[in-house]
């Protein structure tokens, strides 16, 4: 078994496991036990009443958060012409065509999100085996795969996640920094779930919203009320 610190137990002795909270007193608490010598990322972990089994079931999709994630993201682009030329107006870090494809197989990953025009998804179709399974593949579902390049950098630097659900129906993201004053968090927060309940599976059946928590990246989960996520939504 994996031994506690003295920091992380002083620190879950002020949680009550047992009680619920609001959105905003959550967050309150994740600023305040946020004492690592660093700036921890929040995060929220969302249980999803869904089976995971059928794809009609499944959850993926983007969502722009309107104070950013805290993180300065390096972004990629696959593009030609005119193109490769908004992408680097847009502010993307790397822009080019096969010659990064083969830094790329050659084990060169400096970079956070990789977006492609369509033209170039035959170059960047050889990647999938290094990109997929660290969720980079371009997709035109989150945006990724796109003619519209500036929208998509411009974007994805200033604070849109990706997420999907795992094998257990639960998706987690972060939210921003604890650096964040409470109300950038709340708002990141209150985007975010409500691009969740946007899709809302027609064939999931009960309920939806199982659990809800938030925490830092050193810090314990603190559970919300769900009920009170739900009314805002309602």
């Amino acid at each position: 078994m994996a031994k506690t610190s003295k920091r992380f137990a002083s620190v879950r002795e002020q949680v009550d496991p047992q009680t619920h909270y609001t959105l905003s007193e959550a967050l309150e608490m994740v600023k305040k036990l946020a004492t690592a010598k660093f700036d921890e990322t929040v995060e929220m972990a969302i249980a999803l009443g869904i089976d995971p089994k059928f794809t009609d079931q499944a959850i993926r999709g983007t969502c722009v958060l309107p104070n950013g994630t805290g993180k300065k993201v390096r972004v990629l682009v696959f593009a030609r012409g005119d193109k490769a030329d908004e992408a680097r107006a847009a502010g993307a870090e790397h822009v080019g065509d096969d010659d990064l494809a083969d830094q790329i197989l050659g084990g060169w990953m400096d970079f956070d999100v990789v977006i492609a025009t369509p033209d170039m998804m035959k170059t960047v179709g050889k990647l999938g085996r290094v990109l997929g399974p660290r969720g980079l593949m371009p997709n035109p579902k989150t945006g990724t795969v796109t003619t519209d390049i500036a929208t998509a950098v411009s974007e994805s630097k200033g604070g849109k996640i990706a997420f999907r659900n795992d094998k257990a129906g639960n998706v987690n993201v972060p939210i921003g920094k604890a650096s964040f004053e409470a109300k950038a968090l709340e708002e990141n927060a209150v985007a975010f779930l409500e691009r969740i309940m946007q899709l809302k599976p027609s064939a999931a059946k009960g309920r939806y919203l199982v659990s809800v928590s938030v925490s830092s990246t050193m810090g314990p989960g603190i559970r919300l009320d769900v009920n009170d996520v739900r009314a805002r939504f309602r």
